[in-house]
């Protein structure tokens, strides 16, 4: 017995130093990045007309890329999560390649695909559509990068709901559609506001593709994630302070819907 018990509390105490050295080796750098500046300084950087440019372009696009996911990732994981199909697997690989590929490689991919001389960017200079190193680049790399953890809460949401609550609407003559607006979408509320949530921070940090696929232009293409690496090689204060937001606004929607989930299930 005192064998076992020795047992258990070395185990515990090897647990609970490596969760620790862990949650330090997450949380001391970012506590460090808040407190290199006072709030006040950071105020006013983020004051200047170029960080406030970088921000307004990063909160419309993201939430444009954000509204393209759900328009297009809701049918596809309704797709994939309800259907049995020929070559189902692949596209699920498929739907999950971007959460996993190097960001710089999605861009060339898209470079590649919508450049002048690209797969289809050929056909548009033709009709005079340019897309690279425009606004519509960057929510084109938000959309790539972002889209996939939207399509993949859906896609969990829909394979976890009980199908009963839609067989007993269609027993009602609810048709198809009616069922999944009135009863599908509300039971799985909480698996798509995750995935909102979590595809709106992953659009508003994507840096690789969209610095590879828009370029760097002030105004047109810079997102808050450039700002902070030019930033970086030449003003550190402007450089912090946007992480500083960066690490805010992040911070707050997993919050958010991590206090959302717990409401939700204690509700």
């Amino acid at each position: 017995m005192k064998a076992q018990r020795l047992k258990g509390w070395l185990v515990s105490g090897c647990v609970a130093v490596l969760t620790s050295l862990f949650f330090l080796f997450l949380g001391i750098p970012l506590v460090g990045l808040l407190f290199r500046e006072s709030p006040s300084a950071i105020w006013q950087e983020l004051l200047q007309p170029d960080i406030f440019q970088a921000l307004q372009l990063s909160l419309v696009t993201t939430t444009f890329s954000t509204l393209l996911a759900c328009l297009f990732g809701l049918p596809v994981a309704y797709l994939l999560a309800r259907k049995r199909f020929f070559g189902r697997g692949l596209l699920e690989t498929l739907v999950t390649v971007p959460t996993v590929l190097p960001p710089v490689v999605a861009g060339v991919a898209l470079l590649l695909t919508f450049g002048r001389m690209g797969l289809l960017g050929h056909y548009l200079s033709l009709l005079h559509i340019t897309i690279p190193f425009t606004t519509v680049a960057v929510v084109m790399a938000q959309t790539f990068i972002a889209a996939p953890f939207f399509v993949n809460s859906a896609k969990a949401g829909l394979e976890q709901l009980d199908r009963r609550y839609e067989l007993a609407a269609y027993t009602l003559r609810a048709s198809p559609l009616y069922a999944f607006v009135h009863v599908t979408l509300p039971l799985i509320r909480p698996a798509l506001l995750s995935g909102i949530g979590l595809c709106w921070a992953r659009a508003l940090g994507e840096f690789g593709a969209t610095i590879t696929f828009a370029g760097n232009f002030p105004g047109t293409t810079q997102t808050m994630p450039i700002a902070v690496y030019i930033a970086s090689e030449s003003d550190l204060d402007k450089s912090i302070a946007l992480a500083v937001v960066l690490l805010a606004v992040s911070f707050g929607i997993l919050l958010t819907l991590r206090l959302g989930q717990r409401i939700h299930k204690s509700g």
